[in-house]
């Protein structure tokens, strides 16, 4: 038995699979959100490009672009894990492509989640505050506040690369730990968590408030603030649905770790959090249809470029640099 333990041990910190159909399934799953996410990512930034031309714009579509290229980047991480799944092991074997894999992925995923967030929080002024000037509401005519995002990001994303821990090495079980190594082990599990919990916690409060402000909101225009509800409901059901599972997750392998549990009941919390990981990755797919079916402006322009044979009547107009453009998109834009 104690042979047995600590093959399976030795393989969870070799990064090795202990199920290799259960991996090539995930494998699978990868491999399908790439096939379909790619093209809508790409279309995407194409249309915020070269159709919308979105660093002209008055509306939060810097916001989006921003969105939709951090989806993008993520996705082209997406074959090698895919790749690594097959071959029967959880992550690369080399160290170098590891730590850069590492680095994409949580700087990408951290870059995703800030976006959804900051696009909620302007929804939340434009519609509970809306007679309040606010810095972002100034800011996000240009990409200064983008580019200040994605620096922000960098220092948070680092501690992910001094371990391991896609193989979920974080107080492990070996009796040399230092007080330096458990410090940067709680450093990034801080990080991993912060970057999910805290935005959860700005989302809920922006839903709750909007969904407020529209149940006592008695006379005016509602479409509006009826849509901007559906946004930040459809901002909360995607996160919920992609990050909060690996979340929790991720304390019960913490849990099992720090506690030294059996090595059947180890080998479950990894498995389990590899697959949440991997069901995280389908907000690549889900991010474009929230802001493209939440805005009219945005799905009429969509189905104009890409499928005409869909859209009925005139065409719509295209240049966002024109001021004849510009108002119908900002009132529809999320």
């Amino acid at each position: 038995m104690a042979n047995s333990s600590a093959s399976t041990y030795q393989l969870i910190e070799d990064c090795e699979a202990t199920n290799k159909v259960l991996y090539k399934l995930y494998a699978t799953v990868v491999i399908v959100i790439i096939i379909l996410a790619l093209p809508l990512n790409a279309s995407v930034l194409h249309l915020f490009i070269f159709k919308l031309k979105f660093w002209k714009s008055h509306t939060n579509n810097v916001f989006l672009f921003n969105l939709a290229l951090a989806d993008a980047l993520l996705l082209l991480c997406l074959p090698l894990k895919a790749y690594n799944f097959i071959q029967g092991r959880r992550r690369s074997g080399n160290g170098t492509l590891c730590k850069a894999m590492l680095f994409m992925l949580f700087l990408n995923r951290g870059a995703s989640i800030a976006f959804l967030t900051v696009t909620s929080i302007d929804r939340y002024f434009n519609v509970v505050r809306p007679g309040r000037k606010n810095v972002l509401r100034a800011l996000k005519k240009s990409p200064e506040i983008s580019v200040l995002i994605w620096l922000l990001l960098l220092p948070l994303t680092i501690p992910t690369m001094l371990k391991s821990f896609d193989c979920c090495k974080s107080h492990k079980h070996d009796k040399g730990g230092t007080l330096i190594k458990d410090m940067m082990d709680g450093m990034r599990e801080a990080v991993f968590f912060t970057q999910i919990l805290l935005p959860f916690v700005i989302l809920v409060y922006c839903t709750v408030h909007i969904i407020n402000r529209l149940s006592t909101k008695t006379v005016g225009d509602t479409t509006k603030l009826r849509r901007a509800v559906f946004l930040v409901m459809s901002v909360m059901v995607v996160f919920s649905f992609c990050f909060l599972p690996c979340t929790i997750a991720r304390v019960v392998l913490l849990f099992v770790r720090m506690y030294e549990l059996s090595e059947s009941n180890e080998d479950k919390a990894v498995v389990a959090f590899d697959g949440l990981m991997v069901l995280s990755y389908m907000d690549c797919l889900l991010d474009p249809l929230i802001y493209g079916f939440c805005s009219t402006k945005f799905k009429a322009v969509y189905f104009a470029n890409y499928f005409p044979f869909l859209v009925k009547g005139a065409p719509v107009p295209l240049d966002s640099s024109r001021r004849k453009t510009v108002h119908p998109i900002r009132s529809n834009a999320i």
